[in-house]
């Protein structure tokens, strides 16, 4: 980029940079909730319970994060949006439909009769899985360009799942840090169980993103590029080592009353998630849709940015603010919640 661009030329790099970041605390956040969701359908009933209670403080307030994202793609990048939510039409509507049905499920559960809880329970697997679903076909062909046929629709379909898993990875290693006893005994197993997939994500994603273009491939596999972005697979080879030895050790330590350690495997997942997310924005930079749109081409006029980034200055400053007091009240490990009738 030219350092002596205009702040009007600057605007919409601030803006990516701030819907990025909004998409990747949407991911993590609401990524570990709906992980819960995912697995609910395994726990026996009394977990269920306390898994609900492990993200209830949160999982509303989670989905901010994607509205705020996609609220900047409409507002900040209209053409872009046009584009990408006209390619993604059917699997954005039903992503809409699986977080209403989650969302549903999530305050009727507690209030249902006994006899009906289960369906509700079902309800919100359902919306959990689906949402995550939907969410994964969605990277899947933005990644590939929005390509048709059944390549594209395999790659989709196996990044829809990996992500899933992630999702799964993620809620499995939130419950070892918030719960005890046997529900973080059942998720250190239930970890270890989706940490392949998630694994195969992400390879998946790395080797897909240069073989689709060759702007990228030159940007990842040409000197000095090679040696200077060598340490971030490295790094997230590590992490999932770092899960794996983890993962493999809790269950002795746990036996033994010493939970010390039980929060590395959450942290490293989403230390995962964020290198992940550089480097896909390292390779996409300054596209917006891969080789066809930059980030100025798809942006709306400096005007009306200027109004919108003061209505940023304003509204994000709370949310994080929010998102910073939420998670400091409801810090430690989990305890079974209570609803009046």
């Amino acid at each position: 980029m030219n350092p002596l661009l205009t702040f009007n030329d600057w605007l919409p790099v601030i803006f990516l940079i701030v819907m990025g970041l909004a998409m990747l605390a949407y991911v993590v956040l609401d990524g570990y909730d709906l992980g819960v969701g995912i697995l609910l359908r395994r726990a026996n009933h009394a977990d269920k319970d306390m898994m609900v209670s492990s993200i209830g403080p949160f999982w509303d307030a989670n989905e901010t994060w994607l509205v705020l994202g996609v609220g900047i793609l409409l507002t900040c990048f209209p053409a872009a949006h046009g584009i990408i939510l006209g390619e993604l039409y059917l699997p954005v509507a039903l992503m809409l439909i699986a977080l209403i049905l989650r969302g549903v499920a999530f305050e009727f559960r507690v209030k249902a009769p006994a006899a009906y809880r289960p369906w509700w329970d079902r309800a919100f697997y359902a919306g959990s899985l689906g949402a995550a679903l939907s969410q994964g076909w969605m990277l899947g062909s933005y990644i590939i360009g929005f390509q048709s046929g059944w390549q594209g629709n395999l790659f989709a379909a196996l990044i829809a799942l990996c992500l899933a898993a992630g999702y799964a990875l993620l809620g499995a290693t939130w419950l070892v840090f918030k719960t005890e006893g046997s529900l973080q005994l059942q998720a250190v197993k239930w970890a270890r169980g989706a940490l392949l997939l998630t694994a195969l994500g992400v390879l998946a994603i790395s080797v897909a993103t240069p073989y689709i273009s060759e702007r990228i491939f030159t940007k990842w596999f040409t000197l000095p590029y090679l040696v200077l972005l060598l340490p971030l697979p490295l790094a997230t080879g590590l992490l999932f080592f770092i899960i794996h030895r983890s993962l493999a050790r809790l269950p002795t330590r746990l036996a033994q009353g010493n939970a010390y350690g039980d929060w590395v495997p959450f942290a490293s997942t989403v230390g995962i998630f964020i290198l992940a997310f550089y480097g896909l924005a390292y390779s996409l930079f300054p596209y917006l849709v891969i080789d066809q749109m930059t980030v100025w081409q798809a942006a709306t006029s400096p005007e009306a940015m200027k109004i919108i980034l003061a209505g940023a200055l304003i509204v994000l400053p709370m949310i994080i603010a929010y998102t910073v007091v939420v998670y400091r009240i409801f810090s430690g490990k989990t305890r079974a919640m209570s609803y009046g009738n």
